[in-house]
């Protein structure tokens, strides 16, 4: 098969279980008269799903130009999500500025021209010290520290991780030339089925709370099924990736379990910003933020681990 009917075959396959997902939600919704939370969420969930599988066929149309202009503007919702919720001050303005501005637009242009030297390490590096000493001559020192390590993450997660989305497009995978948007499908299919089947093997079997203090939601029997749902799934989508079916398993596994944990971290920043979602953008379902929390922590693993192990 080409890569065109590659991906022709995997949206057709998307679409016709996103069909089945909407249809079954809409007979359970039916069936409770509307009054079930946990019926309420999954289907907010399926429309999630609807929307991203949506934008992501749109960029793919576009190519390497789509995607990386699709996930820029991802990267500026949610720090904008991010740094709404923390606390700054007016000191710390330029700062800011500087990060949606100069930062965010550098970091995906340098992937854009595949400078892989340079956009590993623009952010944690060169952002993270040019930052603090714009901030620090402004003479605004109360809080200084927590203020300027608020943005600092906000880059890191919000820009660096889910820059390197993208960046699986610019890697030269011997025999897998010009297929690299479906790295990319197969990362987030993985990764976002992981937190759906989490929620579903939760609420069928969940009966011990893996973090309730961070995630009251989480049941170490929705992780357990959850987790290896999805990665018999990563196996199962083999074929549009460079990966044996042994090595596809391997890699989701990985994945999914930086997607939980990467979901843990996001909670616990909520928690200490006392806020249930990152924003509103989806309606009954959060922000960005809350789209893209499990892909943060597992989008750079999976690029490297590809980089180290695939690439010549």
């Amino acid at each position: 098969m080409t890569t065109q009917e590659h991906t022709l075959a995997l949206f057709a396959g998307i679409l016709g279980l996103l069909v089945i997902a909407s249809a079954v939600g809409g007979v359970l919704a039916w069936r409770s008269g509307g009054n079930s939370p946990t019926i309420a969420n999954l289907n907010a969930r399926i429309k999630a799903w609807w929307v991203m599988v949506a934008l992501i066929a749109v960029a793919f149309v576009f190519g390497k130009t789509g995607v990386i202009v699709l996930f820029g503007l991802s990267s500026f919702l949610a720090l904008r999500e991010f740094l709404t919720l923390t606390r700054t001050r007016r000191g710390d303005h330029i700062a800011i500025a500087g990060a949606f501005f100069i930062v965010l637009p550098a970091q995906y242009i340098l992937i854009g021209i595949d400078w892989y030297g340079l956009y590993s390490i623009f952010i944690p590096v060169y952002a993270f010290l040019v930052m603090p000493i714009v901030a620090a001559l402004r003479g605004d020192t109360q809080n200084f520290l927590a203020r300027i390590a608020e943005v600092q993450w906000g880059l890191m997660v919000s820009v660096f991780c889910v820059s390197h989305v993208p960046a699986l497009m610019t890697l030269d995978i011997p025999g897998y030339e010009g297929r690299q948007l479906l790295l990319i499908a197969f990362l987030v299919l993985v990764v976002q089925s992981s937190d759906v089947l989490q929620y579903v093997w939760g609420k069928l079997f969940g009966r011990h709370k893996i973090a309730p203090l961070l995630s009251p939601s989480k049941t170490v029997e929705g992780f357990v099924g959850g987790v290896l749902s999805a990665s018999a799934l990563g196996a199962a989508l083999w074929w549009i990736t460079p990966f044996s079916p042994v090595h596809a398993f391997g890699i989701a596994l990985l994945i999914t379990l930086m997607g939980f944990f990467g979901g843990l971290v996001m909670s616990a920043i909520k928690r200490d910003l006392n806020v249930k979602d990152w924003g509103h953008m989806i309606e009954g379902h959060g922000g960005m933020l809350d789209r893209l929390d499990s892909v943060i922590f597992a989008a750079p693993i999976f690029f490297h681990v590809v980089r180290f192990w695939w690439t010549p």
